[in-house]
């Protein structure tokens, strides 16, 4: 999505970020694909899909309230569990 609405320019930007360690990556558990399949299922009208719901379960897992998106049609109609 980065790079379909910003280029590859900014696409490339963001990940010299996570290598320089601006942001850092963290693994999906099984906790969180649990939790993934709950909020496709509760959302099965928007539909969520599987990415959106993975940044939310990990969210929610880690405690993060806030978040940089692009996509703020599923993630404004989202509540954090």
């Amino acid at each position: 999505m980065l790079n379909a609405l910003g280029g590859p320019v900014s696409e490339s930007a963001f990940l010299r970020s996570v290598s320089d360690g601006d942001f850092v990556l963290v693994d999906v558990t099984g906790e969180d694909d649990a939790r993934m399949a709950d909020l496709v299922e509760q959302y099965d009208d928007f539909p969520l899909g599987t990415t959106d719901a993975s940044v939310i379960a990990v969210a929610e897992r880690l405690s993060v309230t806030d978040s940089a998106t692009l996509d703020r049609r599923h993630f404004a109609a989202v509540r954090l569990g």
